[in-house]
């Protein structure tokens, strides 16, 4: 599973702006790009003025840093890091809380696919465990699972506390599309009823482009970036996708940072996961999963949840498709 600074989807960060010459004439269209989370956060929105435009991104933006202050666990002085530091919170903000909530419940849906305790195992590669003996790298794996489960993790309203010594937890599979969910009901409340929010390729939208067209979101082919696998129409929906063409632990390519946390290791049937969901929150912690879990099981898990559809690289570069993912593809 990834860790925080998942900057998975410079492949989704292609987005189609087609057929604006048809928007209300009052509708313009503004942007703003900032660095945070790890990643480039990017807010469109069409409003009736730059004053009003900028009033609601800068509110969005916002309430993303809020959450990152919350959930980093490159901050020494978040919350999340006090959790890790310390085994136990007590009065939790609402943003952990919610998040760690929703962690455990993406737990259980995927038999363990998705898990954020997945950190003690995540720090032992990033060390540089794939330098060793692969004796060496069983023995550690082995010992450090033992502080793996997100059913370790005890919590109620006045504390979350892990149930053994040096468990630590990431919540980079699916903080940044809890922020990205947030920052569109921010944009919402500011009266915007045309946006997207893009954070490192968790991408959430609400309405559509004011010419009444979808938002166009390309898949880029990860074998080469200049092409386009696929593109998907949304409105009022996320995506998200998670891959192992970016990031490595190793100069050979062969330990990539999405981690099975069943096992220790690098997850090995994907290449590609893309997840469109009503929430990104969703997507983000889905596309974790489902990489972890491949194309089959994967596919039959979607398969099973109201409101989410699949697009799924294996890799032999086959694709996989949940039932109704056609719905979004362009034709």
């Amino acid at each position: 599973m990834i860790g925080l600074r998942k900057i998975v989807m410079a492949v989704l960060a292609c987005l189609l702006f087609a057929g604006l010459g048809c928007q209300a004439e009052h509708d313009q269209h503004f942007s703003q790009t900032r660095e945070m989370m790890g990643t480039f956060v990017t807010i469109t929105v069409y409003a009736s003025s730059q004053q009003k435009a900028e009033a609601a991104m800068d509110s969005a933006f916002e309430k993303i840093r809020k959450i990152e202050e919350v959930a980093s666990i490159f901050d020494p002085q978040s919350q999340a890091s006090y959790l890790n530091k310390h085994g136990s919170i007590q009065e939790p903000s609402t943003h952990l809380s919610k998040l760690i909530a929703e962690s455990k419940n993406y737990y259980q849906v995927s038999g363990g696919a998705f898990d954020i305790t997945v950190q003690p195992i995540l720090e032992l590669w990033q060390e540089g465990l794939w330098e060793q003996p692969e004796e060496i790298q069983q023995q550690k794996v082995d010992a450090h699972m033992q502080l793996v489960g997100s059913d370790m993790i005890n919590m109620d309203a006045a504390k979350i506390a892990f149930e053994k010594d040096h468990m630590k937890i990431t919540l980079g599979g699916i903080a940044k599309g809890y922020a990205v969910d947030q920052a569109i009901q921010v944009l919402r409340q500011e009266g915007i009823n045309h946006a997207l929010v893009n954070a490192g390729g968790d991408i959430m939208t609400t309405g559509k482009k004011p010419d009444g067209t979808y938002w166009n979101i390309a898949l880029a082919n990860p074998d080469d970036s200049e092409d386009t696998i696929a593109v998907f129409n949304v409105d009022n929906k996320a995506v998200a996708t998670s891959g192992n063409y970016e990031r490595y632990f190793d100069p050979d390519l062969r330990a990539h940072h999405i981690l099975d946390p069943r096992t220790g290791y690098a997850a090995d049937q994907c290449i590609s996961t893309t997840i469109i969901s009503h929430s990104c929150m969703d997507a983000d912690a889905l596309s974790t999963a489902i990489f972890v879990l491949g194309p089959e099981e994967g596919i039959n898990l979607v398969n099973r949840l109201d409101g989410v559809e699949a697009f799924i690289i294996d890799y032999e570069r086959n694709i996989f498709q949940s039932d109704d993912i056609a719905n979004y593809l362009e034709k």
